[in-house]
């Protein structure tokens, strides 16, 4: 995948805006924070981390019984915008030290979620077809999130259906406005860190696929999976 010489500078001058972290981890998610915020263009919200001990998942949020560990908002006031420049985005994720990073949907993008394994079988396909591809992040328990232009999450159902599809009986969800996303290099739950499948290109980091392009071949692969 082809980085410009613009970005190829814009990313080594975060890393060195971020080189003087003592922990190598927090050092890569500060990176990451500048990458998402001052060269894609995305809003990133410092999450809360989980830990497992005892045969219990731990939420760094501190409640008991806290519904979604390691995988919800710390404060959504502590957002780094869109757009914030490398010094803010830096300043901004100093204040949320442990935090992980979030990536509110329904904003710049929304969220196609399949499993693992229908997402590289999806892709060989959709790459052979020619079609525009946005982003695609891994996580640890074997799902993925193939990022799509807004609106995907209100269209979906409709789009099944005029497909052909039940969406009650395939693997296959949106996310859209309130929702978020972990995202790479960050842990997800307690269960290890996601990924990118499929990296973000800056020649495409505002433009996302529309969901009707690929949704046909997400479904096929879904369906198979599934029998």
């Amino acid at each position: 995948m082809g980085f410009t010489i613009g970005a190829i500078g814009g990313i080594r001058d975060i890393s060195d805006r971020c080189s003087g972290h003592r922990r190598r981890g927090r050092g890569s998610e500060c990176t990451a924070v500048s990458e998402y915020a001052s060269l894609w263009g995305w809003s990133v919200v410092p999450g809360a981390r989980a830990s497992r001990g005892g045969g219990r998942t731990r939420c760094s949020c501190g409640a008991v019984n806290c519904a979604a560990p390691g995988a919800h908002p710390l404060d959504p006031s502590l957002e780094v915008p869109a757009g914030a420049s490398l010094d803010e985005a830096t300043r901004a994720w100093n204040r949320v030290p442990g935090a992980s990073l979030l990536l509110p949907t329904g904003r710049s993008f929304d969220v196609l979620q399949v499993t693992e394994s229908a997402a590289r079988q999806a892709l060989v396909r959709l790459e052979r077809m020619g079609l525009p591809l946005g982003p695609v992040a891994v996580t640890p328990d074997r799902r993925a999130w193939f990022l799509v232009a807004r609106g995907a999450t209100a269209e979906l159902p409709g789009l099944l259906y005029r497909m052909g599809w039940d969406d009650s009986r395939i693997d296959l969800r949106g996310l859209g406005p309130g929702d978020y996303i972990t995202a790479p290099p960050s842990d997800l739950g307690g269960l290890g860190p996601v990924r990118w499948l499929r990296a973000p290109a800056p020649e495409r980091a505002a433009r996302f696929p529309e969901a009707r392009l690929l949704l046909g071949t997400l479904a096929y692969v879904c369906h198979r999976s599934a029998v």
